[in-house]
């Protein structure tokens, strides 16, 4: 009965809401909000940990969780050690975090923070001119957005999660086992 579901979701073209219903967000991702339909992540820029610029176009094909965060962000700091442990057990060539950090204290006080806490794992992506959170519609910090292989949002959460917890962890795989 599901195989016939998703076949007829992904004939009659609503094949993200079949993927959408479909996703586990209980326990602890039971704030996690899933897009109606996904659509594309606006474009914005930021710094990678080089101070280059670049953009999700760099993550392409892969599934990524994009974390914006500051550093006088008290949930923020809470949950970026949960962020630095997923990286550790997913991250690879499926899958990223991506924390951009939403600062205007620069990338010394970014990467000491990141230092303080112990994440070795995760990028000091950085945006000083906050126009990235404005672009992905961020209304609060922290959030989170996963994106899809295609770069399309899949949901969001905002506020502090464990990311690291097996709740977070079969949401993050269903996304990555879609092809």
């Amino acid at each position: 009965m599901k195989r016939f579901l998703v076949m007829t979701a992904v004939v009659l073209g609503l094949a993200n809401t079949a993927m959408a219903a479909e996703l586990p967000r209980v326990g602890e991702m039971r704030k996690f909000s899933v897009s109606a339909e996904r659509k594309p992540v606006a474009p914005a820029e930021f710094h990678d940990p080089e101070d280059k610029p670049t953009s999700l176009d760099a993550y392409k094909g892969q599934v990524v969780l994009v974390n914006l965060w500051a550093t006088w962000c008290l949930p923020c700091r809470e949950e970026m050690p949960a962020l630095d442990r997923l990286q550790g057990l997913r991250g690879g060539r499926d899958f990223t975090v991506l924390t951009v950090a939403q600062d205007r204290a620069g990338r010394a006080k970014v990467e000491k923070f990141l230092g303080e806490i112990g994440a070795r794992r995760l990028p000091a992506a950085l945006d000083t001119s906050m126009k990235s959170g404005r672009a992905w519609g961020t209304v609060g910090l922290p959030t989170t957005i996963l994106i899809d292989r295609q770069g399309r949002e899949v949901g969001r959460l905002i506020g502090g999660a464990e990311w690291d917890h097996a709740d977070a962890l079969k949401l993050i795989d269903a996304v990555i086992a879609e092809k």
